[in-house]
């Protein structure tokens, strides 16, 4: 990807603000997706195939998860370290996804669906989030 495009869809060619724009956005969708499956865990899990207990978990996980991505989104320039450990969640949380869909779950239609379609934003959320601290760096 160029850093032209990159910066377009960031909305700023600032390295910095870039990265806190990425890192934003995947606390806000991450959290909201996180409240959804701690609120609605039943009918989800049964939405899904996915057990109602994993489900509010995950939603648990994913709450806490994405209130320190937002709190690293918040700093003016968000430490490397933290950074690199979003990335690496994410990467994992991405291959993990397949991994369960593959081996431990028996998924509905829409669990078919929405699991690999949840690893691949997940995982577009690591490769930006890893382009945008590369350009900081630079």
């Amino acid at each position: 990807m160029s850093a032209t495009l990159i910066s377009s869809i960031a909305r700023t060619a600032e390295p910095s603000g870039m990265l806190r724009r990425f890192l934003g956005l995947d606390a806000v969708v991450t959290g909201a997706n996180g409240l959804a499956y701690a609120a609605l865990s039943g009918p989800i899990g049964r939405l899904l195939g996915v057990g109602e207990g994993l489900v509010l978990e995950l939603g648990l996980f994913l709450t806490a998860y994405a209130l320190g991505v937002g709190a690293l989104a918040a700093r003016r320039e968000p430490p490397a370290l933290g950074v690199r450990f979003v990335i690496e969640a994410n990467l994992a949380w991405a291959a993990l996804s397949v991994v369960a869909l593959v081996v431990w779950f028996t998924p509905t239609a829409a669990g078919a669906v929405w699991i690999p379609l949840q690893a691949v934003t997940v995982l577009g959320f690591a490769v930006l989030q890893q382009l945008a601290l590369r350009s900081r760096t630079q």
